[in-house]
């Protein structure tokens, strides 16, 4: 099988240069392999470097943006661009450490068909410290980063969740393109929690290496975070509970459990209308009606 590496990137020359390093250096030498890389219109020199790395290394590819389209526009273009059988997504800010490829491409090349993506472990650069091991979802169908330590995930290659980052992760390219890739409509975010839970209504299932650990220099990328709000509304309204039809007790419980670690930072109205809202499955409508007030999330 022929691997294909995605990475889109925008400006950060020095990170894509340690990734492009880490990658070469952990790969095993038989492998068939190619990088393409797509770059949103990068100002800091990265295009040129580019260019030079194509010019001498022909497994190298690249596609340059004249303006910056978004990682969900840039990762698709890359993946229509290879004839691979297999995709790994790479953010150009990741470390890869030794043996990080071969548990999760014993699992993506497995024969399943009902196999979506495979994600790893991803510990941050800073103090190694776990930042992801797949993704979950609260009661309000929010997704976060599971960080939890389970040292008994690691007696078996994999576990399974219904999400995980595209920031190191990879997919049968057929599959990836048969469901239109990422959704463009998000711009920096949400896009990979989106095409998986499309997967799993598909019947496809995702997991995560326990035996595939990399470094990633979380949210490295400049404007990150800059169309978050507007990310958060759209995955709200396809994959979230609509505000109105949304279960009293859950809505409760979701509040409880946002804040318990940092308690004083519970709203005292808010906290004692949750607490009713739990306890009865119902608000309390005097409460309620003085307050003048509804949770928000």
């Amino acid at each position: 099988m022929r691997v294909g590496f995605i990475t889109s990137l925008h400006n950060h020359l020095p990170l894509t240069q340690a990734m492009w390093t880490s990658l070469t250096a952990t790969l095993p030498r038989d492998l068939a392999w190619e990088i393409v890389f797509h770059d949103d219109g990068s100002t800091d020199g990265t295009r040129d470097w580019l260019r030079q790395l194509a010019a001498s290394d022909p497994r190298v590819r690249v596609i340059l943006a004249e303006r910056n389209v978004g990682f969900a526009a840039g990762n698709n273009t890359a993946a229509r661009a290879t004839d691979a059988d297999i995709l790994f997504f790479l953010n150009n800010d990741l470390v890869l450490l030794p043996g990080w490829f071969e548990p999760m491409f014993a699992l993506v090349s497995a024969p399943d068909p009902q196999l979506g993506f495979v994600g790893n472990l991803q510990l941050t650069v800073r103090d190694r410290t776990l930042d992801h091991r797949g993704v979950k979802f609260d009661t309000l169908r929010r997704p976060f980063h599971d960080r939890a330590p389970r040292p008994w995930h690691a007696r078996r290659p994999a576990s399974f969740y219904r999400a995980v980052t595209a920031a190191c992760c990879a997919i049968r390219r057929e599959l990836f393109l048969a469901h239109g890739g990422f959704d463009e409509a998000f711009r920096n975010g949400y896009e990979d929690i989106d095409l998986c839970l499309r997967l799993g209504r598909a019947g496809h299932r995702h997991c995560v290496a326990n035996r595939s650990v990399v470094l990633h220099h979380v949210s490295g990328s400049a404007g990150r975070f800059a169309h978050e709000e507007a990310n958060r509304r759209l995955y709200h309204a396809r994959w979230g509970w609509p505000q109105d039809r949304l279960p009293l007790r859950l809505r409760g419980r979701a509040y409880l459990a946002t804040y318990w670690r940092r308690p004083w930072r519970y709203n005292g109205s808010k906290l004692l209308l949750a607490l009713a809202w739990v306890a009865t499955n119902r608000p309390c409508e005097p409460l309620r009606a003085r307050l003048r007030t509804h949770i928000k999330f």
